[in-house]
C-alpha cells in the first residue's frame, strides 16, 4: 500500500530548523520514521520528488533520521552515505593525517586491501620508521 499526499501531510509537523518531523511510527532503535513498514523518508522522496534512482539511497543532509522534508534529502550511493556519517569508517576516511601527525598526501599514503575486501590506507613515513626499527633490532640480535 502506498501513501497518499493527504496521509503523508497528516503525519509530519514543521520544526524551527526547516525539518519536517515525522509524527507517525518511529523505530526506537535507529530513529527512522515508518508508514506501513516502509521507511518514511523514502516514501516522502518518492511521493514529492519521484523515483529513487537505481542503486542509490537517500541521505539526510540535515542529519535528522526522522526528517521527511525532501529538500533535506539527496540520492547518493551507499558508500557516499556511509562516508558522510559519523561511524568509525567515515571518521577514519576524513582524517588528513596519521595517528603520528604525518599528512595523508598522495606521496605519503599507501592504499591496501584486507582479505575481506575492505580498503584502508597506511602512512608511508610510519612504515619507513617501523622498518628502520625492525632492521636495527634484527642487526642487534645478529651481532
Amino acid at each position: 500500500m502506498s501513501i497518499t499526499r493527504e496521509q503523508f501531510d497528516a503525519r509530519w509537523s514543521p520544526t524551527d530548523d526547516g525539518c519536517w518531523r515525522w509524527t507517525g511510527e518511529i523505530n526506537r532503535v535507529h530513529g527512522y520514521g515508518y508508514f506501513n513498514k516502509k521507511i518514511a523518508h523514502r516514501l516522502a522522496y518518492e511521493l514529492l520528488i519521484g523515483p529513487i534512482p537505481e542503486g542509490m539511497v537517500i541521505d539526510h543532509l540535515c542529519r535528522n533520521r526522522w526528517c521527511v522534508n525532501p529538500d533535506h534529502m539527496e540520492p547518493v550511493t551507499s558508500g557516499e552515505n556511509v562516508l558522510r556519517g559519523e561511524g568509525p569508517s567515515a571518521k577514519a576516511a576524513r582524517k588528513q593525517e596519521c595517528d603520528h601527525g604525518h599528512p595523508f598526501t598522495p606521496e605519503n599514503t599507501k592504499f591496501l586491501t584486507r582479505a575481506d575486501g575492505r580498503k584502508y590506507r597506511r602512512c608511508r613515513t610510519c612504515a619507513r620508521i617501523r622498518q628502520a626499527r625492525y632492521m636495527r633490532r634484527k642487526r642487534g640480535v645478529a651481532s
